[in-house]
């Protein structure tokens, strides 16, 4: 599926009033995304607000330096958001990503709309506009600029490379092809710093998430076939002294162990159940083993929440992903 832009442009055009939303326990993709396509939509003239169904985690607060991402039932609520004409959802097409703003979605009288680059789809009574071989929904947004005829700004330029830039594990991903790079390109050009971003990303490590880490990789189980896993308990935070949103990329620490082909974390979430996130660089599509569980993704990365304990949520999982690979 890709975007069908004509029809985005007259989306854009015949709306002035904008609401932007994200899936909960937001990325940079997301993020990024919002903050950019809202700079792109204000170059137009158009009333923007980016409205999320949880906080921007703190160690990604740098994305947004004038705090202009509101959060639902915090900063804002159902009642202020009543005079959008449009509502464009980004970097999900799940309502259960969308949190507390799924009511939003489901109650709104704007026309909606959604720009995402994953593969499943709920309906979200929404007009759909999606690219699944896009890289990242960063992407599709810089994308949205040229076709919305709305030359790149460094205050687009940076939050759209940190989008692109983490959805491509900063472009060693097999996701990342010479357009990913001529985009990155672009980005520079328009102002987008990379020592910057990278430096903002991952050079600025907390005592607690590096805590996490190790007892992350201490758990690590690598199987004969290549699959690896390793797990988060809730009660591993408090002893850490780490965040939810230090769970972000730990997955990928054991594609680094050689000799492994596929990867899942199991983290336990704050009410119940296990956050599951998979990563294959062999024959598995990740999105596939994901939907077996109520999740979805792309080829290469996908999620799934699953309710239960460890003991019982593990099995299947690993079952699923030996038979996939």
């Amino acid at each position: 599926m890709t975007v069908d832009w004509p029809a985005f442009v007259v989306f854009v055009n015949s709306h002035q009033s904008f609401i932007l939303t994200s899936h909960i326990r937001p990325d940079c993709d997301a993020l990024g995304s919002e903050l950019g396509m809202a700079n792109i939509l204000r170059a137009l003239g158009k009333k923007v607000r980016i409205v999320n169904g949880q906080a921007t985690p703190p160690n990604l607060a740098f994305i947004d330096p004038e705090e202009e991402i509101l959060v639902i039932g915090e900063d804002v609520t159902a009642d202020d958001l009543a005079d959008a004409d449009a509502l464009l959802v980004l970097d999900t097409s799940a309502w259960a990503q969308l949190g507390p703003m799924g009511d939003i979605v489901r109650t709104t009288n704007a026309d909606k709309g959604v720009l995402d680059h994953h593969v499943g789809e709920d309906d979200l009574g929404a007009q759909l506009f999606k690219n699944t071989t896009a890289e990242a929904a960063g992407r599709l947004v810089v994308e949205a600029a040229e076709q919305l005829n709305v030359q790149l700004t460094a205050e687009m330029a940076r939050p759209l490379f940190a989008a692109i830039a983490t959805d491509t594990g900063w472009y060693r991903f097999g996701s990342a092809s010479a357009y990913t790079y001529r985009i990155a390109a672009n980005l520079i050009d328009a102002g987008a710093s990379p020592s910057t971003i990278y430096g903002k990303l991952y050079e600025r490590e907390t005592l607690g998430r590096l805590r996490l880490r190790g007892l992350v990789l201490h758990r690590t189980v690598v199987e004969e076939n290549g699959l690896g896993f390793t797990h988060i308990l809730r009660e591993d935070f408090d002893s850490t002294g780490a965040l939810p949103s230090d769970t972000e990329d730990l997955v990928n620490l054991i594609l680094s162990v050689e000799g492994s082909q596929a990867a899942v974390i199991f983290v336990q979430q704050q009410g119940s159940g296990y956050k599951i996130s998979f990563r294959s660089r062999c024959r598995m599509d990740c999105s596939q083993v994901a939907a077996q569980f109520g999740g979805g993704g792309h080829e290469a990365a996908a999620g799934a929440f699953i309710e239960g304990e460890l003991d019982d949520v593990r099995p299947p999982v690993l079952e699923a992903v030996r038979a996939a690979m």
